[in-house]
């Protein structure tokens, strides 16, 4: 009896150990890290020396540095500190990338007293764009919008224009 117990616990411990049997697949691991996408600052948006008067006027700043005008607001003859906003973007060399640039108004606020603000801005190369060789320049134009008898002296914002890009 006991030779049979001995038996039938022999074959249960065999078969148990068959179903405690491993396998074991492996998979590579692997990571891809690209360079970081930054932006930085070329030159400030600066519309230049600006004469108001007592009708509502605008002065529009494009890509190349000009401007023109609307309304009440006049250029002063000789002004050359007039530039556009421009920014360098660096990343992985061919990447994509989504540019986001301010969509309200932002407002300048005068040295003296008064406001004034800058709307419609528009980047020169849209949206989105693409690294060439790990790099893009971006220009932003904008229209700053000058009210009737506009208190003389500086209007500025120092940190108003916000660009921000991302890769896509």
């Amino acid at each position: 009896m006991k030779t049979k117990f001995y038996a039938i616990a022999i074959v249960m411990i065999a078969f148990s150990a068959s179903t405690f049997a491993q396998s074991t697949a492996t998979a590579s691991t692997t990571a891809v890290l690209v360079t970081p996408i930054s932006i930085a600052k070329v030159s400030d948006m600066n519309f230049g020396t600006v004469a108001a008067s007592g009708t509502l006027g605008t002065v529009l700043l494009d890509y190349a540095n000009g401007r023109t005008t609307t309304g009440g607001a006049s250029l002063l003859a000789g002004s050359a500190a007039e530039t556009t906003a421009e920014f360098t973007v660096t990343g992985e060399t061919t990447s994509g990338f989504d540019i986001s640039i301010p969509s309200t108004a932002i407002t300048l606020n005068g040295s003296v007293s008064g406001s004034m603000t800058v709307d419609n801005f528009v980047a020169d190369l849209g949206t989105s764009s693409s690294l060439v060789s790990g790099s893009a320049t971006i220009k932003v134009k904008a229209t700053l919008n000058v009210p009737a008898n506009a208190v003389a002296g500086t209007y500025s914002n120092a940190s108003g224009l916000f660009v921000t890009v991302n890769y896509n």
